[in-house]
């Protein structure tokens, strides 16, 4: 039975794509370690993250900001997951999905934690979060004063600071989210 383990990174951010990952698991892959990405040191990740790649299926899929600002964050979030699964260009029995909704997919089952639970979703939760991360990374190094490698575009105290100082990057920041029309507003 082929299934397919999805979920996303950076629905919470102000800045940047929300990511999904979808992975297929080798019947004969074991890593006792995978779970949430969330409760995984960033070194971790990102060794995890390499044993993934290098021995399963996966995929990625996104939206970025301007599609977040217009379809909205949980839409955006659903079409990243079916983005991600149809780019895995594979057969599948079920799709597992992390959260409590299932994007538009055939056979799919959502798993509120399931990225606690679900080895094939801890695999995506981790394949989606590096993703993200290291996008923010790159973002970091066209925008050095807004702090996006410390912050990964969350909204943090430097990062309203950074706002309220240069104001939003057209493009990169969720025009659509509270913060950013305050700091609009402001500006």
């Amino acid at each position: 039975m082929i299934i397919v383990g999805v979920d996303e990174a950076g629905r919470g951010p102000l800045v940047g794509s929300v990511v999904a990952g979808a992975v297929i698991l080798p019947a004969e892959f074991s890593l006792p370690e995978l779970t949430d990405s969330k409760k995984l040191s960033e070194k971790k990740r990102e060794t995890l993250y390499q044993l993934i790649t290098d021995q399963c299926q996966w995929a990625v899929g996104e939206s970025d900001a301007i599609e977040i600002d217009e379809i909205n964050i949980l839409q955006a979030t659903m079409l990243a997951m079916q983005r991600a699964v149809e780019r895995l260009n594979t057969k599948y029995d079920q799709v597992l999905v992390d959260g409590n909704r299932c994007p538009n997919v055939e056979n799919c089952t959502a798993i509120v934690k399931g990225d606690l639970t679900e080895p094939v979703i801890s695999a995506a939760s981790i394949i989606a979060k590096v993703t993200r991360d290291r996008q923010m990374i790159e973002l970091d190094k066209l925008y050095p004063e807004y702090g996006f490698a410390k912050h990964k575009g969350y909204g943090t105290k430097a990062h309203f600071e950074a706002l309220a100082e240069f104001g939003a990057i057209k493009g990169q920041h969720r025009y659509s989210f509270a913060p950013i029309k305050r700091v609009q507003a402001s500006n």
